[in-house]
């Protein structure tokens, strides 16, 4: 008990340093957790098709989408970098995953694999984040256990940081451009410091060998002009042809390398514009070699051509000009979606950073108010590295505000600046001090209320916690969450299904499925078959059809259509069974009821209710509280109480428990996706216990549907 007491006291008084450094490897450490779990949710389509889906398609020549963006006309992706960290890491995966088939059956290539793998990479290529940020406080003497915590705990980190998105890529490479560039700062401020003193120095020396000495101490100090600069060029380059929106977030940082120690006696502007010159020397070999590889891969340039030294300007692909001319066209845009030019100010900031993004807005509104009433003395000096922060975060953010097509992971690339600043409020509070120059009752009020460190600190790092961990849960795990346990199944049922079957999904309000996590052979390339050592092509026999929030009206329609293809194939002289299936989020079962009413096909369309993946939650139909369980049938009247059939929506509302607790079950069983079996009835209908016709069956129970 004594030992016990010992380290309770030992706990209770430990320095609030180590509790926030231990915590952030707690949330290091899950991070990495998290892509083995793995995290299910689906937060954008481009996670997976700008990227995972043309490269593990192209690599095990599988099945996959080729968006437009991969026209080989006018593609407007570099596939450099795609190649660079996903291709060649598969080679090796499979050459390991061979050895592994051969010595212990087990087999590693499978739709696991082809989600969890890439996230593996970018997951780690995420942890250079906390390393810049790490580095960049030790160099000016920041606290960096309050700034990594914010950074580990962040769900941009959780979610965004280990999902393969081009802006992952993108906020990773802007966290190592602003980490050369505070380095080169620093170093530069330094420099000059010591060289102008020496000069001085110099001057005022009354010896010979007193002016030698401080020449060779002046001579001694090292070079700054050019510190970086290949490195920090060729990541200008790479950035650039990953999102060409990284002309944004790199030009004010390229811009405080490029003023370093400008208004002092040791750089003028000959230094700046050498500065800018070599700069642009130095990004030659990395633009050239994105150029080569993209029009390689686009067949733009053909290695004929290469060996003939037949080239011309059509030989060359230039991908970052062919996204901006995209992106140039408002109309074009539009199609993507079309939001006002204060989201990224009012809503995209907040849900990113929560109460640190409020901060960090009402910070630069500070300093522009300073600023407009001349009180330049209040104003960070110019070449600091608040300044560069500053500039880091709100330059591409009024820029990205002038695009009308607006998406929260735009803004990924602002995380490293702005909790650099920002995070420290965490723990102290909004302001300290009276941040107004004026004394005026309302302001006094709005400070010793909300701003000061008493007032908000207690409260600013659990409102983080709390809003952190439900957007982790929410966009990790529950949102569009059942894609991926419904390209599993499909897997199955395509590697089991009998020989000459086709197999038909159907999907309408879900994201885009991605092809190749149902590791479907393609159908365009050519296999080798290593027994015969033979090449064949294989017929395709699996079919997707996304009908996005297509009216289930309108489904029903493309269902008959299919269907009624499919029957004249199976009633030809090929003979070609099939199975169709159609998945839709189960607050939809009852409209799926209610259009196979309006369509007038119940009497020969039979729907069988095969699985239902939990979680799953579509933005598109969000569950009711009046709602049913994903069924077969939806019964006229509730007649049992075994979660089975609908909820007794008919019934009159009661204050019992038990019509509680069947409404509270109901809206639980929305949040899912529910996969449906399509039959054509050709004679009878098919006598069974557990699947019902949606038309025409009684209100009897039937067995809960698995999950």
């Amino acid at each position: 008990m004594r030992i016990t007491r010992h380290l309770a006291q030992l706990w209770e008084k430990r320095n609030p340093t180590a509790v926030h450094l231990s915590t952030y490897f707690f949330f290091a450490l899950l991070r990495l957790i998290l892509v083995f779990v793995p995290q299910l949710g689906y937060v954008h389509p481009d996670e997976f098709f700008q990227s995972v889906e043309v490269m593990t398609g192209d690599h095990f020549r599988l099945e996959h989408t080729r968006t437009w963006e991969f026209n080989n006309t006018m593609p407007v992706r570099s596939i450099t970098l795609p190649w660079a960290l996903l291709r060649v890491p598969w080679s090796f995966y499979e050459f390991a995953a061979l050895y592994v088939r051969g010595w212990w059956q087990v087999e590693l290539i499978n739709s696991y694999a082809y989600l969890v793998f890439p996230r593996l990479i970018y997951t780690l290529i995420s942890y250079s984040n906390d390393w810049c940020l790490y580095r960049i406080c030790r160099l000016y003497g920041l606290r960096h256990e309050i700034r990594l915590l914010a950074l580990g705990s962040s769900w941009v980190l959780l979610v965004f940081g280990t999902r393969t998105f081009s802006n992952t890529l993108e906020l990773a490479m802007c966290s190592w451009l602003l980490c050369l560039v505070a380095e080169c700062m620093l170093r530069t401020n330094t420099v000059v410091y010591k060289k102008e003193f020496l000069e001085e120095k110099y001057d005022k020396a009354a010896s010979i060998s007193e002016r030698v000495k401080i020449w060779k101490l002046k001579n001694a100090l090292p070079a700054h002009n050019l510190q970086h600069l290949f490195a920090m060029s060729s990541i200008c380059v790479a950035g650039v042809f990953n999102r060409p929106t990284f002309l944004l977030f790199g030009a004010p940082m390229v811009f405080f390398w490029l003023l370093r120690g400008m208004g002092t006696r040791s750089v003028s502007f000959r230094d700046f514009n050498l500065r800018i010159g070599l700069f642009c020397l130095c990004a030659l070999p990395a633009l050239l070699l994105f150029i080569f590889c993209d029009s390689l891969y686009y067949q733009h340039l053909t290695v004929g051509e290469l060996h003939m030294l037949q080239l011309g300007i059509d030989n060359f692909v230039f991908t970052p000009w062919n996204f901006i001319k995209y992106n140039l066209d408002s109309a074009q845009t539009a199609t993507h979606g079309v939001h006002p030019c204060y989201v990224h100010l009012l809503v995209n900031m907040p849900l990113l950073f929560n109460v640190l993004g409020l901060a960090a807005l009402v910070s630069f509104a500070q300093l522009l108010l300073r600023f407009f009433c001349a009180e330049y003395q209040l104003l960070p000096r110019f070449q600091s590295i608040v300044s560069l922060m500053s500039g880091a975060i709100f330059v591409p953010l009024f820029f990205l505000s002038l695009i009308n097509h607006q998406e929260p992971r735009f803004l990924l690339p602002l995380t490293f600046p702005l909790l650099l600043l920002h995070a420290p409020k965490l723990i102290t509070g909004f302001s300290a001090t009276y941040p107004f120059q004026t004394q005026h009752p309302l302001l006094r009020w709005l400070y010793d209320r909300l701003l000061c460190s008493r007032a908000s600190a207690p409260h600013l790092l659990r409102i983080w916690y709390v809003c952190n961990v439900l957007l982790t849960l929410f966009f990790g795990f529950i949102h569009q969450a059942g894609i991926f346990p419904l390209a599993q199944h499909m897997s199955h049922v395509v590697a089991t299904k009998p020989a000459a079957t086709h197999v038909h999904l159907l999907t309408s309000h879900t994201y885009s499925l991605p092809l190749h996590l149902v590791n479907v052979p393609s159908s365009r390339v050519l296999h080798f078959n290593p027994q015969t050592h033979q090449r064949y092509r294989r017929q395709r026999d699996f079919f997707l059809y996304e009908y996005s929030g297509l009216a289930l009206d309108t489904v029903m329609h493309k269902v008959k259509l299919i269907s009624g293809n499919c029957e004249l194939k199976r009633n030809g002289a090929s003979r070609l069974r099939y199975k169709m299936y159609l998945a839709i989020p189960a607050t939809l079962s009852g409209e799926l009821h209610e259009a196979l009413q309006r369509s007038n096909a119940s009497s020969y369309l039979h729907f069988e209710l095969v699985s239902v993946f939990y979680p799953h939650l579509s933005t598109e139909a969000f569950p009711r509280l009046q709602g049913r369980h994903p069924c077969d049938v939806d019964a006229p009247h509730w007649t049992h109480d075994d979660l089975r059939g609908t909820c007794a929506v008919e019934q009159p509302p009661t204050l019992s428990f038990a019509h509680l607790s069947r409404q509270f079950s109901s809206f639980v069983h929305q949040f899912g996706l529910a996969l449906y079996e399509i039959d054509v009835r050709r004679k009878q209908p098919r006598a069974a216990t557990h699947t019902l016709d949606l038309d025409t069956a009684p209100a009897t129970p039937l067995p809960e549907s698995s999950s």
